[in-house]
């Protein structure tokens, strides 16, 4: 029998197998759900946090939640990622219904308040914990594989950009400090190569040369943002594309999702991770340098999409330098996986020995490429970029 106090939790005697959930369905129980817990089992293939999907039948039918532990090693200050998250998603609500769309319920998240205080919970075993209502009928896929993919990605994170773009004071809190900081990225790498923990550094000097040729051009985004023409805005800062989720009917983008790295920033960064992402035929750890390019109907699709989706929110330093932000990111992320193969592999997980060297030198290349082609491919962007841009539908009137 189910309670007959609205959200209450059940509280009928557990079956053997609630017990050996016992951990899960405490957490269920946290949240402001109302019914009889079905259970929770792991969902996703997300690397950061623990995520399950949650059944609770209400009315005789099953409902869905998405519960997650979040990763404190992480995220330091997970209550700050909570209010960034509650902030952005109450914003993107009111921005959707302002524009006249109809089912918001399926174009933004939606966070599931707890039963003691705000929508955070903190288990027995000092868990952090928080759920979201589950949007049916749509889903995720983990590889671009058309230009259409890439349009379809990067226009709903510009429209997500162009929902944020008048978010109302405070300012969001920095989640992981300096993420796109390329300066200190670099930082980092030369300081693992002079500290060479495990000897690693005469099996990838020619990498670390080539992130050293390289290094006069990190400072170009943070220069431009200091003479006031690349401004601060919000950015999603994990433009990958099972970060959107789209209709299984139709094939249109929803909603973004995985909102803890959101935080001010370059939106640029977010293209340039576009481009890292999705413009190569090859996986980001790839051995077969040879393969490794940047496609112009990606990068085309990428331009026409983010742009669509962003409206006319961007300056026009800004769109100038699409194609740079590409070569940038893909430097920083390089770096990461360089300095990260010389102090042991801790924070990117390696399946293979040297595979985050693999993954450096994919990201070099990759990099190069884009730069040795950069005039031809600026001209592709500025093509996408001279054509009819629709206004935002998310701007305050």
């Amino acid at each position: 029998m189910r309670s007959s106090v609205p959200g209450a939790p059940d509280r009928r005697p557990a079956t053997q197998g609630e017990q050996a959930a016992a951990p899960l369905l405490e957490v269920a129980n946290a949240f402001e759900i109302p019914g009889r817990w079905r259970g929770s089992v792991p969902y996703g293939s997300g690397h950061i946090h623990d995520t399950f999907l949650v059944v609770f039948e209400q009315d005789g039918r099953p409902v869905r939640f998405v519960q997650q532990r979040l990763n404190t090693r992480v995220f330091h200050d997970p209550h700050a990622v909570m209010e960034n998250v509650r902030r952005v998603t109450e914003h993107q609500r009111v921005a959707l219904e302002r524009a006249g769309v109809a089912d918001t319920e399926r174009r933004a998240l939606r966070l599931v308040p707890a039963r003691e205080r705000g929508f955070e919970y903190v288990d027995t075993e000092g868990g952090f914990w928080r759920t979201f209502a589950f949007i049916e009928g749509a889903s995720s896929q983990d590889v671009i594989r058309s230009p259409e993919d890439a349009r379809v990605a990067a226009e709903a994170f510009g429209r997500f950009q162009a929902m944020l773009a008048d978010l109302p004071a405070p300012r969001l809190a920095e989640t992981i400090p300096h993420f796109h900081d390329a300066r200190a990225r670099f930082e980092a790498l030369e300081a693992a190569a002079a500290h060479d923990a495990l000897d690693r550094l005469d099996g990838c000097r020619a990498e670390l040369d080539g992130f050293r040729r390289n290094e006069p051009l990190l400072d170009r985004l943070d220069r431009l943002h200091a003479e006031g023409l690349l401004p601060e805005r919000i950015a999603h800062n994990d433009t990958k594309l099972n970060n959107v989720l789209t209709d299984d009917r139709t094939g249109e983008a929803l909603c973004v999702i995985d909102l803890d790295t959101v935080m001010p920033g370059l939106v640029l960064h977010d293209f340039g991770d576009l481009v890292r992402t999705a413009t190569s035929p090859t996986p980001e750890d790839e051995r077969d340098l040879s393969r490794i390019d940047v496609q112009p109907a990606m990068l085309a699709a990428l331009a026409r999409g983010y742009l669509d989706g962003a409206g006319g929110f961007l300056t026009p330093a800004e769109r100038d330098e699409l194609v740079f932000s590409g070569i940038l990111v893909t430097l920083v992320v390089g770096m990461r996986f360089l300095t990260d193969h010389l102090e042991g592999d801790g924070y990117f997980r390696a399946h293979r020995p040297g595979h985050n060297l693999d993954r450096a030198r994919s990201q070099l290349r990759l990099a190069e490429r884009i730069l040795s082609r950069r005039d031809e491919l600026e001209a592709i962007v500025g093509e996408a970029s001279h054509g009819p841009t629709p206004p935002s539908l998310f701007r305050s009137p």
